[in-house]
């Protein structure tokens, strides 16, 4: 074991143990066996999480049985030294899907998974508007300067719209924060509201189904809540409606 690190524990307890500063050459299914072999000294371990994508690289999420478990091997495994670095541990910011799925009901569960595809919507949605404000800062900085190179055009056409492609950059569909209203299209033309409300009514929370007068095709399906809206986009795009298995494209609302 390694000298002593200090805890670095930030989350209040529960049976699920994040760790961090892991050596991020080792193939996954090696750190998986040498993570189980040591945390199994503490306790049941019921399910071990590590990744491969890059963002996940370097980190695991370790799920016991129970809390004690967990409190036993942050206390003891904390800066101890795997593949030559030492492991940093927490308590995880939420419940894991095992421990969910454990300690609830098959109701509990789906609420608990409609949750984490929120927050993970959220944060894919973030990361997007972050990249279109870094395309228009850079667009802007590689725009000439015609104030000061071509002077007598820049003030004939002052007011002009600019045509600086990053200047009007808009987020694309796909790529719309979550929010309780969403946009169907590509309906059907024989789909009419109690057609879309079989369809979308199921979800948690459902409000309504609106069509737009004089517009075939589309149509605006509201929530209660992020949450309801999340499951049913989640759910419902893409799927094959009509004769000819039309697939429904389902956004956000632009808000």
């Amino acid at each position: 074991m390694a000298a002593a690190v200090q805890s670095g524990v930030t989350q209040p307890p529960n049976s699920t143990v994040y760790v961090k500063n892991l050596e991020e050459r080792i193939k996954i299914d090696d750190l998986k066996e040498a993570l189980v072999e040591i945390f199994s000294e503490y306790g049941n371990v019921i399910d071990l999480v590590a990744k491969k994508n890059l963002k996940a690289k370097g980190q695991a999420f370790v799920v016991f049985e129970d809390v004690e478990a967990a409190e036993r091997a942050i206390k003891e495994v904390q800066g101890f030294e795997l593949f030559d670095k030492p492991m940093l541990l927490d308590y995880a910011k939420t419940r894991s899907d095992a421990t969910v799925q454990k300690d609830g009901n098959e109701e509990e569960f789906e609420s608990h998974k409609r949750r984490r595809l929120a927050e993970k919507e959220r944060r894919q949605a973030h990361q997007a508007a972050e990249e279109q404000k870094k395309l228009k800062r850079s667009a802007g900085a590689a725009a000439p300067d015609t104030a000061t190179t071509r002077p007598t055009k820049a003030t004939r056409g002052a007011g002009l719209k600019s045509s600086n492609p990053g200047a009007g950059a808009v987020v694309p569909e796909e790529y719309l924060p979550p929010n309780k209203i969403l946009f169907v299209q590509n309906l059907p033309e024989d789909y009419d509201v109690d057609g879309l409300t079989a369809i979308f009514g199921r979800f948690e929370g459902f409000r309504e189904v609106r069509l737009v007068p004089g517009r075939k095709g589309i149509a605006f399906v509201e929530y209660e809540a992020d949450a309801g809206a999340i499951s049913a986009k989640e759910s419902t795009s893409g799927m094959g409606l009509g004769a000819e298995n039309k697939p429904l494209k389902v956004v956000y609302q632009r808000q």
